[in-house]
C-alpha cells in the first residue's frame, strides 16, 4: 500500500471513528495532537473522563486486528503524549483513560470496534 493510500486509509479510519464516539455521547477534544514524542490521534471527553484515543484502521487481515498493533511500546508513548495533553491544557488531576478503535475494511464495508479503557499505563 502506497503512503497516500495508508494515509487516506488513516484519516478515513480517523472520520468513522470521531463518528462513533460522538454517537456514543464522546465529544471530540482535538484530533492529532501532536508532540515531539508522539502523537495521539483523538482526544474526547466521556462525561467527566478524558479520553485518548488511538486508532487502527485495516483494509484486509494480514496484519491482524487493529487493536493488536497497539503493543507496550505505544502504550508508553501514548501515556507520554497525553501527559503534555494534560499540563498544557491544565487537566492535570483529571479522570483519563486509553481507548483503542479498531476499524477494518472488508468487501466495501467497515467494521469499527470501540475498546473502551483498553489498557492502564503504569
Amino acid at each position: 500500500m502506497t503512503t497516500d493510500a495508508r494515509q487516506i486509509l488513516g484519516q478515513t479510519g480517523e472520520s468513522l471513528a470521531c463518528a462513533e464516539l460522538e454517537r456514543r455521547g464522546y465529544a471530540i477534544l482535538a484530533r492529532r495532537f501532536r508532540t515531539r514524542t508522539g502523537e495521539i490521534d483523538i482526544v474526547a471527553r466521556d462525561r467527566d473522563t478524558v479520553v485518548f484515543v488511538e486508532v487502527k484502521a485495516r483494509a484486509g487481515t494480514g496484519y491482524g486486528d487493529g487493536a493488536e498493533a497497539v503493543t507496550g511500546w505505544k502504550q508508553r508513548r501514548l501515556a507520554m503524549v497525553a501527559l503534555e495533553f494534560l499540563a498544557r491544557h491544565r487537566l492535570v488531576g483529571s479522570p483519563c483513560r486509553f481507548d483503542v478503535v479498531s476499524i477494518a475494511f472488508r468487501d466495501g464495508q467497515s467494521t469499527v470496534e470501540v475498546y473502551a479503557n483498553a489498557f492502564g499505563v503504569a
